[in-house]
């Protein structure tokens, strides 16, 4: 896929996005619980996309984490980073950024189709296969031209995402905070998107 490529494609409605991203993708948005609840609580919940408005999502503000771990949990569209799995980290993005201005982000991984749940070998299976990274990184140029990003803010989940979308730091604006999964609180994960609010 070539630059001129990206140029040629149309913005996607919403339920094109659905259509094409949703197995892969998301929005930034989460039932909301009752501070009483347990955080994890209804992170899993998915039914407020059925009725997903233009005036819900930001399509310039961009979540991208590594790869997805497992597929197991994903039956229905925009099921990606809502993992009810009680091992699932994914309630830490629900709190850092519920009613924040990155609430309605778009969220995808870089690398598609690849399931892992370690890191490390994903970065070693893209360093024996240079050809692999390349093609992802330009199908993800192009999934930002789907959804009609205009001068997006990109923010990377983790040094494994950063370092291969540093590769697109001449195009995009691209921050990076700790990743969910880490030894990280969500306090702390907060924190980190409160600390990029603050320069954008």
């Amino acid at each position: 896929m070539t630059c001129e490529m990206v140029e040629n494609v149309s913005m996607l409605s919403i339920q094109e996005i659905k259509n094409k991203y949703g197995n892969m993708a998301s929005f930034a948005l989460w039932k909301k619980i009752d501070e009483q609840k347990k955080p994890k609580d209804g992170v899993g919940d998915t039914e407020h996309f059925e009725n997903l408005k233009e005036k819900d999502i930001n399509r310039n503000i961009i979540l991208v984490g590594l790869n997805i771990s497992g597929k197991g949990f994903i039956n229905n569209p925009f099921e990606n980073f809502h993992n009810s799995k009680s091992t699932s980290q994914d309630y830490k993005i629900r709190f850092a950024i519920q009613d924040t201005i990155f609430s309605g982000a778009y969220m995808t991984d870089i690398i598609k189709d690849h399931e892992e749940v370690m890191s490390g070998k994903v970065m070693k299976y893209l360093n024996k296969n240079p050809n692999i990274k390349k093609e992802n990184i330009e199908s993800f140029e192009i999934e930002l031209k789907d959804i009609g990003a205009i001068n997006p803010i990109i923010i990377a989940f983790g040094n494994d995402c950063f370092k291969i979308l540093s590769e697109l730091k001449k195009k995009y604006r691209i921050f990076k905070v700790p990743h969910y999964s880490s030894y990280i609180s969500k306090e702390k994960l907060k924190e980190e998107f409160n600390n990029i609010s603050k320069i954008i």
